[in-house]
């Protein structure tokens, strides 16, 4: 018996582990895509005032200003300037659009914090192998294993068209991403008084669901292999965490081992994920990766609905190399100057930890993107129901993979009054290789850990 499995048993929530599939798309809905809807299942047409723009495609494997693989690029905004800023001050104009965790911290920081809103842009497109494959999960895709699985074509979201909270949620997790990514990237904790805190991890990503040359499936066994080594600080320095994640959590679970350098052995760590802290300080979650990843089992999940909100959206400033970290890490937030907040229609999805179970985050409040899947923001509540973590990450557009990255990632932890900014690339030592090839599954495994200790 899995193990996953036997946790269900033992907590007395499920007698057996019964196939649970959802709706697929309507004939209407699928009939839409490529038309009235983009091929991801999104509204093309913009709003009736037009602050959300209607969407055009008209870029995918380049844009104005691209420079290249592995290198910065400016983007083909960069000469755009704010349309209007929020601020604590006028906040109440816009707290239709606004997310509660957005509302708290230009409250509690009403000097530092501010949002400057920039023209809605809707200008990329994803391959006709993304929109194949997403055309297929619109009239296949579904939910077995008790909500632990989702059987579709890798590589698309899932379930494009959700009836449900869990639908949404394995979209959420299943968007367009780079097949093979690779970086050294910096962190810091960034306290109220300005002190950092630092961190830098060399990490190395290998998707198999998003194989540009090849067609998976979700009930495949393995999705992505992950080799993560801790360069700062000095302390951890040569740590590492190796493994994979499955594709259906009622068949598997995460597989990750750990080697220390102070003891020279390689352990296996079964606790690596949910809630476990990571990171300097300790003030994101394992499961904060991106804003959530690994099994779903610990939440009721709840569609919310699609709502027009405020979301950093086209980051690429971000990443300038020529910007310093002292520049970009400025206290109690990052520096607004270098963010970028649009109008945008977002799925809102609401993640409740289930009776018997626990996790530090009680209730997380999830903002998507309808032109991606990828989770945008994230306000996340402790067990009092108080909100704790708003978080957000930056994404930009990527020509080398046909899709959008995840950039700069912030994690505001508002009982500290600091907050965690991960996946910085301006003074790193390798900016991102992505889509690049040359990682294989044997460079994951238990064997290849001990090696790279040695």
């Amino acid at each position: 018996m899995n193990r996953t499995l036997s946790r269900f048993l033992a907590a007395g929530l499920i007698a057996t582990a019964l196939p649970m599939a959802h709706a697929k798309g309507t004939p209407e809905e699928i009939a839409a895509l490529g038309g009235k809807l983009t091929c991801v299942g999104a509204e093309r047409a913009g709003n009736a005032d037009g602050s959300v723009a209607a969407w055009t495609g008209k870029w995918s494997d380049s844009y104005p200003g691209y420079n290249g693989p592995g290198k910065y690029s400016p983007g083909p905004y960069a000469d755009e300037k704010p349309l209007f800023t929020i601020t604590a001050q006028n906040a109440a104009q816009y707290e239709a659009k606004l997310t509660a965790g957005q509302k708290e911290l230009l409250k509690r920081y009403p000097q530092s914090f501010r949002m400057p809103v920039y023209p809605s842009h809707r200008d990329f497109a994803y391959s006709a192998k993304v929109c194949e494959a997403l055309r297929k999960n619109a009239a296949s895709g579904e939910v077995v294993n008790d909500g632990m699985g989702v059987q579709a074509v890798s590589g698309a979201p899932a379930i494009p068209f959700p009836k449900s909270g869990i639908e949404a949620h394995w979209s959420m997790v299943t968007p367009h991403r780079a097949w093979t990514e690779l970086v050294v990237s910096d962190s810091a904790v960034v306290y109220p008084n300005g002190n950092k805190s630092w961190g830098r991890v060399d990490y190395k990503i290998l998707s198999l669901s998003n194989d540009p040359k090849q067609t998976r499936s979700s009930q495949d066994q393995i999705d992505s292999y992950f080799k993560v080594r801790t360069l700062l600080p000095e302390r951890q320095n040569g740590e590492l965490f190796i493994g994979w994640n499955p594709n259906d959590y009622h068949n598997d679970d995460r597989q990750t081992y750990f080697y220390s350098p102070g003891t020279r052995r390689v352990r296996q760590a079964p606790e690596f994920g949910f809630d476990t802290p990571q990171g300097a300080g300790g003030f994101r979650t394992v499961d904060d990766d991106r804003l959530f990843n690994g099994s779903p089992e610990r939440y009721d999940w709840k569609l919310v609905g699609k709502k027009e909100i405020y979301v950093p959206y086209n980051a690429f400033r971000q990443n300038d190399t020529s910007v310093s970290y002292d520049t970009l890490l400025t206290p109690n937030t990052l520096n607004p100057d270098y963010q970028r907040y649009e109008l945008h229609r977002v799925w809102v999805l609401e993640a409740t930890v289930k009776s018997g179970y626990r996790h530090a985050y009680a209730r997380r409040t999830f903002y998507i993107d309808e032109d991606s899947w990828h989770a945008l923001w994230v306000d996340n509540y402790d067990g009092r129901g108080n909100l704790w973590r708003a978080s957000m990450v930056n994404y930009f557009w990527a020509p080398e993979i046909g899709g959008f990255q995840a950039g700069v990632a912030v994690y505001h932890d508002l009982t500290a009054g600091a907050y965690f900014a991960d996946r910085l690339v301006n003074q790193s030592k390798q900016w991102w290789l992505l889509n690049q090839g040359g990682l294989t599954p044997e460079m994951f495994s238990e064997s290849a850990a001990k090696r790279s200790g040695h």
